[in-house]
């Protein structure tokens, strides 16, 4: 059978087996992993000689490892594995030990195998565990010193792995696994924990100049271990005598590879040493006690550190490594100046190791390598928070904190610059521009906190900073390097956290704060000096990003709004795509924000803008990259760059739709821009209809175009209380033009998805500009928008906008509603009964039914319900009233069950006549009533309250479910009202009854549903229902 196994896994993992053979070997292997006794097969696999494949010995030991792991092994058959593992070990270890060692990974494997059954015979029969493993260190029982180096290197993998089960804190456990893992640790402090430390000190001591590899991993293991250990055993003269001697190795400017990785353990092992928990005053004097402060300064000038910095052969790792150190070293110093109890004396030695510890932050914090900047943000927020916490209890101490502070600051400052390596915008550097810019957001945190603790020192910095770049530039000009300018700016525009905050730069006409003040002299500054004319993109982009971020200065400064404006319209066309397609939103934003201060200027923003607007549709290539686009590949595509133009167009209604533009200069303004369109609309629409990709995408961008013109033009909303008013009847009928043109469009292509989203995106915008005059053509954008080919999410979305028109023009569109109303509901219906495929399909039917039923109740809402009866749409009434039956009695879907319940309550409402029972309110209605509709709700709307929570699957008690019996409750009382005690009847006669109710039962309902008010029976029916449930 061993034979059958190992070729097995020969056959699995041989690339080129016979797929089917190499299925069923995958399955006989998985079966075997089951099987408690498969581990009796490939134990000996793994052992005997002569060797079999390493992988064959690899996939044994690991179904062997499986079955210790997972309890198929009991406890004689776990003594068995290990002692014949350990017969195997002492064969590969011993003095007699082969020539050829196993591989990495299969030593690996064995330590791993050894930690499970260290695991489970520790406690249980293995007591001499550590001993049977120091064994190995001898080359034989005559050795007087660990000499064996293959065994000591072996015992220190076994130590580490041992660490990772039940030690390491990243690993996430059961509470079970948690409480064996304590239990073990526990037991190692009692038995073996002196023996095995003192083991390391021997063989660091003797290997240290011998072998890099049994050095590091020694220093590993003590690393590792010191975190639950007692530290008296590491943290004593020899051991640290042994750390300091690797330390050293900092000093060697010829140490080779494996030296440098001993001597970065050695450090991380005093990065353990300090991160072990313990009381403030404890950590304290441990931090000086081991010297810390002077262990940090002599790395920190060693050869590596010092002489090489800024050179080839800096070397990153140990700065990264004694960063680590200073990180930790710093958190734990100002925990114990922020711990409550802490005596004086720890505060005051916590103060002095501050002190002596900042120039190390700082010297790390300002690292030219991002990482290594990274590596002590975590301590640099603490202190800095810290200090904001002091400062914030005790104002008198901000300026004792100045002189730290200052140095801090101005570090993040200089961090945020662009290294001298950097250039902006190259394509290759995407991936460090990105982490650049995460970097950034992380320094301003710091920078944010720093501003909390001393406004006044954080605003004098920054305005330092900003005025000292400006009047470098209006000195030298374009030799200042755009690094700095482009820091300045970005200061600048950080600077707004702290000058608008609660309100903006101005707050009723007047400057807000302090802050805001030095903004305002900031901004004049930077207009002043025309920043705008430094050619370099980033500072052009960081301009505009602040001119239009502070937009509300101009509104004080507008004698310099023609300035900016006109750095903008040259801005619009610059040659680097990233920086143009962005100003085009930037340049939508300032004129939204400045429309009203801007003037008669619409002439030349459209001169000016000629040439951008353009439109050439660009079909997506696919197949070329594949699906994986980077975020800046697609920033850059063309279908981003065009809805980037859009907000060209945008502007231009903006802009042209000032009071300071006449109305009929207004008018020729429009035109001219949509008539170039409606050309380029007639040019394409051939080829369209022919099913031209190219010219269909180009009628779509044509349409959206005109559709986002309308925007700019007017943002009136109708039916709203909003201050803007209606645009002008000229305005109005210069858009019918776009109307008519999309609607051409839309009848010749209705097929194509594009085109009814362009169109259906024009009809929203044209809404606001055409008012009422849109209302005529509907059953027109209906015919388009309502398609055979319309997704159910496209039938939703169009819903949602008639909702909109049939507030804003309750009063006039009564007629038109009329005649389409039945037409439109078929083309819903038939989008309601199309069958789903998959979960999203499901998503936008449910989605299409809530839209249908809030279409249903905007028109009860807004006394238009009796559209809904009128003669011409009475054939379809059953049907409407079938789907609100088949939604009301949806128990997978009970937001749609809810409202189909409110729209039964809003139609008995308003036709079941005035209320012949006095409500418990008092109010009363005098609505007419509908013929027979009293009888129609007491036999159709009234069992539909009891049709879902009879189902066997309701459940009552569930939040949404109970939504859902409150709203059929409030059917309930309003039918009681409308029709009285022929309900009452109806109810004690069949309805209850008929639902297997007993006399007291029927009783106690009815009793309540006649003398609780509306909430009173909403929470009794609730809870009755909860009790036939149960």
């Amino acid at each position: 059978m061993e034979d059958q196994v190992a070729n097995a896994i020969e056959i699995a993992w041989n690339p080129s087996s016979d797929q089917a053979i190499q299925v069923q070997a995958f399955e006989y292997l998985n079966q075997l992993r089951t099987d408690p006794s498969g581990w009796h097969v490939c134990l000996p696999i793994f052992t005997k000689l002569p060797r079999h494949s390493e992988v064959v010995r690899h996939v044994a030991l690991e179904i062997v490892n499986s079955a210790t792991q997972t309890g198929l092994v009991d406890l004689q058959g776990l003594g068995y594995i290990k002692d014949s593992l350990m017969d195997y070990l002492r064969q590969m270890y011993g003095q007699d030990s082969p020539a050829q060692m196993d591989p990495a990974a299969i030593q690996n494997k064995v330590a791993q195998t050894l930690t499970y059954l260290f695991s489970a015979l520790y406690a249980n029969g293995w007591e001499t565990f550590f001993d049977d493993l120091l064994q190995l260190t001898y080359k034989s029982p005559q050795s007087s010193s660990k000499d064996n180096s293959l065994g000591i290197i072996f015992y220190l993998r076994v130590i580490n792995s041992i660490h990772d089960e039940i030690g390491d804190v990243l690993v996430s456990r059961s509470r079970a696994e948690q409480d064996k893992a304590n239990m073990l640790k526990d037991l190692i402090r009692q038995r073996d924990v002196q023996k095995l430390v003192s083991s390391w000190q021997e063989i660091l001591s003797q290997w240290q100049n011998e072998s890099d590899q049994i050095a590091e991993i020694c220093l590993k293991a003590i690393g590792s271990w010191v975190s639950w250990i007692d530290i008296s055993l590491v943290v004593n003269q020899s051991m640290l005598d042994l750390l300091f001697q690797q330390l050293a190795r900092a000093k060697d400017v010829n140490l080779r590879e494996g030296g440098e990785k001993v001597r970065d353990a050695a450090i991380d092992v005093f990065t353990e040493i300090v991160g072990k928990k313990m009381k403030p005053s404890d950590k304290v004097d441990m931090i000086i006690f081991l010297s810390l402060e002077n262990i940090v300064a002599q790395l920190t000038s060693s050869p590596p550190l010092h002489d090489h910095r800024f050179t080839s052969k800096y070397d990153t790792d140990l700065a990264e490594t004694v960063a680590k150190l200073v990180n930790i070293t710093t958190t734990d110093i100002v925990k114990a100046l922020d711990h409550e109890a802490a005596d004086p004396s720890t505060k005051e030695k916590a103060e002095t190791l501050l002190q002596a510890f900042l120039p190390h932050i700082l010297r790390y914090f300002a690292d030219e390598y991002d990482e290594i900047c990274s590596t002590v943000i975590p301590s640099m927020n603490d202190l800095l928070s810290y200090f904001r916490k002091t400062s914030k209890k005790n104002p008198a101490l901000a300026p004792q904190q100045a002189p730290m502070l200052m140095p801090i600051l101005k570090a993040i400052i200089a961090k945020m610059r662009y290294d001298e390596t950097s250039s902006w915008g190259d394509e290759d550097e995407q991936t460090d521009e990105a982490e650049f810019q995460e970097l950034r957001k992380r320094l301003n945190t710091l920078q944010q906190i720093v501003a909390s603790s001393n406004e006044q020192l954080y605003m004098d910095v920054v305005s330092e900073v900003v005025g000292t770049t400006f009047e470098n530039v209006r000195q030298s000009g374009s030799q200042v390097d755009w690094r700095d300018l482009d820091l300045a700016l970005h200061e600048m525009f950080l600077f707004g956290d702290l000058a608008v905050k609660a309100g903006g730069l101005y707050v009723k006409n007047k400057l807000n704060n302090a802050a805001a003040e030095r903004l305002v002299e900031m901004m004049l500054r930077m207009v002043e000096t025309d920043i705008r004319s430094f050619t370099h993109p980033a500072t052009q982009l960081q301009y505009m990003e602040i001119c239009v971020r502070y937009s509300s200065f101009f509104d004080h400064h507008v004698h310099l709004i023609p300035g900016v404006l006109g750095s903008f319209l040259q801005l619009v066309h610059h040659p680097v795509k990233k920086v143009r397609t962005r100003s085009w939103y930037l340049f939508h934003r300032l004129v939204k924000h400045l429309r009203n201060r801007i003037g008669n200027v619409a002439e030349t923003v459209i001169k000016a803008l000629g040439d951008l607007l353009v439109i050439q549709a660009e079909v997506p290539q696919e197949g070329s990259d594949g699906d994986d686009m980077s975020s800046e590949d697609h920033e850059g595509s063309a279908d981003a760059v065009f809805n980037s133009q859009l907000y060209l167009f945008e502007s231009i209604g903006c802009i042209c739709s000032t009071t300071a533009v006449p109305i009929d200069q207004q008018v020729i303004f429009a035109q001219s821009v949509m008539n170039p369109i409606f050309m380029d609309m007639e040019r394409h629409l051939g080829a369209a209809k022919s099913n031209d990709e190219r010219s269909i995408l180009q009628i779509h961008h044509d349409i959206m175009a005109l559709g986002t013109l309308a925007r700019g033009f007017s943002d009136w909303t109708p039916g709203t209380t909003t201050p803007t008013t209606p645009p002008a009847p000229e305005i109005s009928d210069a858009f019918g033009q776009v109307s008519e043109a999309t609607l051409v469009a839309l009848e010749s292509l209705k097929s194509s998805f594009n085109v009814r989203t362009a169109a259906r995106f024009a009809f929203s915008r044209l809404v606001g500009v055409r008012g009422s005059q849109n209302l005529p053509q509907l059953p027109r954008w209906i015919d388009g928008l309502m398609t055979e080919t319309s997704s159910k999410d496209e039938m939703a979305l169009f819903l949602r906008l008639l909702d909109q028109i049939i507030f804003g023009f309750k009063s006039e569109i009564y007629g038109i509603l009329d005649t389409l109303l039945t037409p439109f509901l078929q083309r819903v219906f038939s989008g309601i009964a199309d069958p789903t495929t998959g979960t999203d399909d499901e998503i936008q039917l449910a989605e299409l039914k809530r839209e249908y039923l809030n279409f249903l109740l905007m028109i009860l809402n807004n006394n238009l319900g009796t559209v809904i009866i009128s003669s011409t749409n009475q054939p379809i009434f059953e049907t409407v009233i079938t789907t609100i039956e088949h939604f009301a009695r949806d128990v997978d879907d009970f937001p749609t069950a809810k409202m189909a319940f409110l729209v039964l309550a809003r139609m008995s409402s308003l036709w079941g006549g005035p209320d012949i029972t006095q409500p418990a309110n008092g109010e009363n209605t005098t609505e007419s009533a509908l013929p027979g509709f009293a009888q129609f709700m007491i036999s159709r709307f009234s069992p539909l309250c009891w049709s879902l929570p009879m189902t066997p699957t309701f459940n009552p008690k569930d939040a949404q479910a109970k939504q859902v019996l409150g709203e059929a409750a409030s059917l309930q009382k309003i039918i009681y009202l409308k029709t009285g005690q022929e309900y009452i009847e109806w109810l004690r006669n069949r309805e209850l009854p008929g639902l297997g109710m007993g006399g007291d039962l029927i009783n106690e309902y009815v009793g309540s549903l006649e003398q609780l008010d509306l909430k009173g029976f909403r929470q009794f029916f609730q809870s009755f229902i909860q009790r036939l449930s149960a």
